[in-house]
């Protein structure tokens, strides 16, 4: 007697579920039985790359209204659309980012460039200005369009104001000017100074700290960078850098963490609790950067230079950011995040706010869910494939303006040079006496406690 065995298949596993479904595919998983399985996946990973710079469109509107350059921008708490813009003009405009229209405009706030912008805290229902006029005006935020709308209060200081940042609980706010300054909503004078016992510098830039809200920080043009506690109503610790800084931002994600924006082309991350070296450098910009700010997920944070191009860096990757620029962009004085991570707004000489997606090549509008798997597939292939020489150079490959492709250029030669120079130098000199030094210990050449 025979035994013989027999192949049974169930013929609904080979049919669709429901109507309109695809056909089910049976695979057999031994790799024997796909000798180019790793071929067709390199070949998907490359195409992946391509079709990501293929519809890689950041920019999304441009939102007039200033005649001059845009100076400074700010995001209102608890709104995902509302963003404030001052600029040269004098002018305040408050943009709804949904519609692209203006909730108020103040053409003549400041006489004068309108330095600094913050709203109260709690909801954002006002909105705080500063100048170069001595003045700090407290407006009232109304839904109507209001070109005459006069400040509930003005608060007169002795000097012009360079910056000014809000308490994150309290009715408190800092300014800078020759002196960091803390004032209360309630009061028309200053309630303390804060300033380094030794320090005569204009102070440009004052942000209070997210989570630790007491400590504030500064900026000097002294190539100062200077911790305050306003509870003690002193400078806890300053640094001395090698160059001046321009703008800086605390980490939303890691309350020690603080990024600086210096004159010197690059962008710093300083660990509060260890100030003597940054723990992260980066660069790629080809000329001072004039602005930074933290994505509210604090992996990633926006940049924008005097060299016209707006940078989004990965946190911890000082290289190959992603680069946004147009031809009619000039030098970007401010950058911020929407609140929801997915757009950056900046602001530049041309007297323009521009809006820009996060992500270069996403999709805006609805995404089914089968668009959602072959987007996630597609980034699942280029993570796994970035290794390959050619994936990886369709996916670091950016077309930059003519002018800073040749200042990067030039910026190459001269730091090869300088590199170059010092290795002569070392190896002509007596063993043991000229030492190379990191380049991260080059940034702070002094620290104050």
């Amino acid at each position: 007697m025979v035994k013989i065995s027999v192949l049974q298949h169930d013929p609904s596993v080979h049919l669709p579920v429901r109507p309109g479904d695809p056909t089910p595919v049976s695979r057999n998983l031994n790799p024997l039985m796909h000798p180019f399985a790793k071929a067709r996946e390199r070949t998907r990973a490359l195409n992946a790359a391509k079709m990501d710079r293929m519809f890689a469109k950041p920019f999304v509107d441009a939102l007039e209204g200033h005649v001059d350059a845009v100076e400074v921008l700010c995001r209102r708490p608890g709104s995902l659309t509302n963003i404030a813009s001052g600029s040269w003009d004098g002018g305040v405009i408050m943009h709804n980012l949904s519609t692209r229209s203006q909730i108020f405009n103040i053409s003549q706030a400041h006489k004068g460039k309108v330095s600094g912008l913050c709203f109260s805290n709690g909801e954002g229902e006002r909105l705080l200005s500063c100048g170069v006029d001595r003045n700090i005006n407290l407006w009232a935020i109304n839904e109507e369009t209001s070109t005459t709308q006069k400040p509930l209060t003005v608060f007169p200081g002795k000097t012009a104001f360079n910056s000014m940042d809000h308490h994150r609980t309290d009715p408190l706010f800092a300014t800078a000017s020759n002196t960091v300054q803390i004032w209360d909503e309630t009061k028309s004078a200053p309630i303390s100074n804060l300033s380094f016992p030794t320090s005569t510098e204009t102070i440009t830039s004052v942000r209070f700290n997210m989570s630790e809200s007491s400590i504030l920080a500064s900026l000097g043009t002294d190539r100062t960078f200077t911790l305050y506690d306003i509870r003690t109503g002193k400078a806890e610790r300053r640094v001395v850098m090698q160059m001046q800084s321009n703008a800086l931002a605390w980490s939303p994600t890691f309350p020690t963490t603080i990024l600086l924006a210096s004159e010197d082309h690059n962008l710093y991350t300083f660990d509060i609790r260890h100030l003597a070296t940054p723990t992260q450098i980066y660069k790629a910009h080809v000329a001072a950067v004039m602005s930074c700010d933290w994505s509210p997920t604090g992996t990633e944070f926006v940049s924008g230079g005097w060299d016209r191009t707006v940078r989004i860096w990965q946190e911890g990757k000082g290289h190959a950011p992603e680069v946004y620029h147009t031809k009619r962009m000039q030098r970007v004085s401010s950058s911020i995040y929407s609140a929801d991570a997915r757009f950056v707004m900046t602001g530049s000489d041309d007297g323009n706010v521009r809006i820009w997606k996060a992500k270069a090549s996403e999709k805006l509008g609805v995404v089914t869910a089968r668009e959602r798997a072959s987007i996630e597939y597609r980034d699942s292939l280029k993570e796994r494939w970035k290794v390959d020489k050619e994936v990886d150079r369709v996916a670091r490959t950016r077309h930059l303006p003519k002018s800073v492709h040749q200042t990067a250029k030039l910026k190459r030669e001269m730091l090869d040079a300088r590199r170059v120079k010092e290795e002569r130098r070392r190896k002509h000199t007596r063993v043991g006496e000229e030492k190379p030094k990191p380049e991260r210990k080059k940034t702070v050449l002094v620290e104050q406690t």
